[in-house]
């Protein structure tokens, strides 16, 4: 199993989000797996089904590039529910 915080594979889009008023992009495997397991779990509480499905599929991500497109789908769709995007 490859390390996902490390992973270079690229995700489908560019996530152009804020984060304490400070622009952030995300468009790696890596980046968004650091950026979800950055924040803790009660931060995510709301969210629980969606960010456990986007973090699994990035760790399949990381293993397999193909998984890629699964993974950006699940990324827009939690990013879009916490009104990040």
């Amino acid at each position: 199993m490859s390390d996902p915080e490390s992973s270079e594979t690229r995700l489908r889009t560019t996530f152009n989000i804020k984060v304490n008023g400070k622009p952030t992009a995300i468009s790696t495997v890596g980046q968004a797996y650091q950026f979800l397991s950055s924040l803790n779990s009660v931060e995510w509480m709301e969210f629980k089904s969606q960010h456990d499905e986007a973090m699994a599929l990035l760790q399949a991500a990381a293993d397999n590039a193909i998984m890629a497109i699964q993974a950006t789908n699940a990324v827009r769709t939690l990013f879009v529910n916490a009104k990040l995007l």
